[in-house]
């Protein structure tokens, strides 16, 4: 028989942290705690429900990748029979349905290292950026490369693995999930409901923060995996490259093509060949739409999400170049966070 325990991280999650230790308090045991510098309350909340709580020494940078490690390594101080591990994000609240759901997809399948399932936003309906989260969640199921910061995994393969590395400050899983690829396992998601996620994005600089966040992070993987392995390998190769694609070369392209229009046809040309190239933005969102429109609730909200994503190229991109000119500067790379 199976011992599941749970790993819950957070910082400054308040009430939504709340609701996540109290979906797991009776279904997981042992329940961990990890917090990394809170000043809300949220230490003193988990031991109230009885959860152990791990404080990280803040004199060391944060990053979820250490967060998760010092949960599990907790979780197996505190019992070593612990065979699997539901990790899960302190903004997210633990389906009832879902444990049993995973643990019975693990037992009937001995080659699966993680198991997750169906990520929802909590309140969608409150900003576009809850709505592009939640179309995000929203993957298809099936074998899959990697798995989000919810899921339910073996232990004894995460630990063999080494864990997560705790260098990166995003893009952890997938550079965790390559690593137990690559020693023959395989990561699943299931058609169940998993998590219900508080993304609260309510202005678009908070949206804009977490993109840059995510590029930063993605820059991040890619440096350290690329060259060592066949690019399709490497997690974030495609968002990385495409962010390039769409905002650097994007510009190059662009004034090439005014400067051509000018010489040839004066300021007309110049204004046509403006609009070929905004067009050209345009066709890709549409694109995307298109592809995301079996997911969403709406063409509306497809085609949002697919706006959305071409301005985030820019946004990625700010953060590759953060990135590199913190590596050149020699900085510690340390989280970013986009909730306030």
């Amino acid at each position: 028989m199976n011992i599941t325990g749970a790993v819950a991280i957070a910082r400054n999650e308040g009430e939504r942290l709340q609701r996540c230790l109290r979906s797991l308090v009776g279904v997981c045991a042992p329940v961990v705690y990890v917090d990394s510098g809170s000043t809300d309350g949220s230490v003193a909340f988990a031991q109230s429900l009885g959860v152990e709580v791990v404080a990280l020494d803040m004199n060391k940078p944060f990053s979820m990748a250490r967060a998760r490690n010092a949960g599990v390594a907790r979780l197996r101080e505190l019992d070593p029979a612990v065979d699997r591990v539901q990790l899960v994000d302190g903004d997210c609240e633990l389906d009832p349905g879902w444990l049993p759901a995973a643990n019975a997809w693990l037992d009937a399948h001995p080659g699966t290292v993680a198991v997750c399932g169906r990520r929802r936003e909590r309140f969608p309906e409150k900003s576009v950026y809850n709505r592009l989260c939640d179309l995000e969640w929203n993957t298809p199921v099936g074998r899959v490369n990697a798995c989000g910061g919810d899921v339910l995994m073996r232990v004894a393969p995460l630990v063999d693995a080494g864990g997560y590395n705790e260098a990166l400050i995003a893009g952890e899983e997938p550079e965790l999930c390559l690593r137990l690829r690559q020693k023959g396992w395989v990561i699943d998601r299931i058609d169940a409901e998993m998590t219900r996620h508080d993304a609260a994005i309510h202005t678009f600089a908070s949206w804009w923060k977490r993109t840059l966040r995510g590029g930063y992070g993605a820059m991040d993987v890619f440096t350290r995996l690329h060259g060592s392995r066949p690019d399709e390998e490497v997690p974030f190769f495609h968002l990385t490259t495409s962010a390039r694609s769409w905002t650097d070369r994007w510009l190059l392209l662009t004034v090439l093509l005014v400067v051509a229009g000018s010489l040839a046809f004066g300021w007309r040309g110049a204004a046509v060949a403006l609009l070929v190239a905004f067009g050209l933005i345009l066709v890709q969102a549409l694109r995307i739409a298109r592809g995301v429109r079996p997911r969403a609730a709406s063409w509306r909200h497809a085609v949002e999400y697919g706006v959305f994503t071409m301005i985030g190229k820019w946004a990625q991109r700010a953060g590759q170049r953060r990135y590199g000119r913190d590596v050149r500067a020699g900085k510690v790379i340390t989280i970013i966070e986009y909730k306030t």
